[in-house]
C-alpha cells in the first residue's frame, strides 16, 4: 500500500472538530493579513487564499459580516461580493495566465467544508492538464506552489 504523507491536515481535522467561532469573521478581526493570507479588504467583502486549496491561486471572497446566504445579504453587500469576485479573476488572469476559472457560492456547513452560517464564494484558476492521474487514481491533489509564495506573487496586485 503506498501513502501520501500530509502532516499539515491535522491542523484542519483538529480545528474542525474543536471550532466554536467562524474564522472568516476572526481572521480579518486580527489584522494580521499577511499571516492569515488576506489579500483584498474591500469595503463590504475581502479576499483570502484557501488554506487547502484545489489549485495554486485558489482564493475565496467573504463579506465581513457573518450572514448564511445571498438572501440574508444587503444589496450592497451581494453587489459589492460580485464586484471582489471579478477583480479577483482579473487579478489571478494577470499574474497565473489560467485558461478558466472554477467559482461556486458556498453556503451552510454541508456545502463549506464546515463552514457554518458564513457564505463564501471560491475562485479557482484551471489550467489544461491541472488534473492529473493522482485525484483519479489515488484520490490525492498535488499543488504546485506554497501558499507563502503564492500570496507573495498575488500581494499588492488588488
Amino acid at each position: 500500500m503506498e501513502r501520501l504523507w500530509a502532516p499539515w491536515r491535522i491542523r484542519y481535522i483538529e480545528k474542525a472538530k474543536e471550532e466554536k467561532s467562524c474564522f472568516l469573521c476572526d481572521l480579518p478581526a486580527e489584522n494580521k493579513d499577511a499571516a492569515n493570507y488576506i489579500l483584498y479588504r474591500g469595503r463590504l467583502n475581502y479576499v483570502i487564499l484557501n488554506s487547502y486549496p484545489y489549485n495554486a491561486g485558489h482564493l475565496m471572497v467573504a463579506p465581513y459580516r457573518h450572514v448564511a446566504g445571498l438572501d440574508e445579504m444587503t444589496a450592497a453587500e451581494r453587489s459589492d461580493h460580485i464586484e471582489v469576485i471579478s477583480r479577483a479573476i482579473k487579478v489571478l488572469k494577470e499574474v497565473f495566465k489560467p485558461e478558466g476559472f472554477n467559482t461556486g457560492v458556498n453556503m451552510g456547513r454541508i456545502a463549506g467544508a464546515g463552514v457554518d452560517k458564513h457564505i463564501h464564494s471560491h475562485v479557482v484558476p484551471r489550467w489544461q492538464g491541472d488534473s492529473n492521474f493522482m485525484p483519479l487514481l489515488a484520490d490525492t491533489k498535488v499543488i504546485n506552489e506554497a501558499l507563502e509564495e503564492t500570496y507573495q506573487k498575488l500581494s499588492g496586485k488588488f
